[in-house]
């Protein structure tokens, strides 16, 4: 399951994201979105996870969690991923 999530301090990396989620299970990918011009994170991010029920178990327990000074918010990434499909 792709899972979103946003409002991630600018300082952000893949490896914080990995400690976040894999207390949940079983992390695939995580992409921290990043300025195609600056290169700096967008404060937002990507994580798959391959269990759904995994996921569904971080996305219940993170979203809203303080994470590095903001309440970070987690939701399946479904419509994301319909909006890029036909790009």
């Amino acid at each position: 399951m792709n899972i979103f999530i946003g409002n991630l301090a600018r300082t952000t990396t893949a490896q914080d994201l990995r400690q976040l989620f894999e207390p949940y299970g079983l992390v695939d990918t995580i992409e921290v979105i990043t300025d195609r011009e600056t290169g700096y994170p967008c404060g937002f991010g990507f994580v798959e996870m391959p269990e759904r029920s995994a996921a569904r178990a971080a996305i219940a327990g993170l979203h809203g969690v303080d994470f590095g000074g903001h309440a970070c918010m987690v939701n399946e990434a479904y419509w994301w991923v319909r909006a890029h499909e036909t790009s």
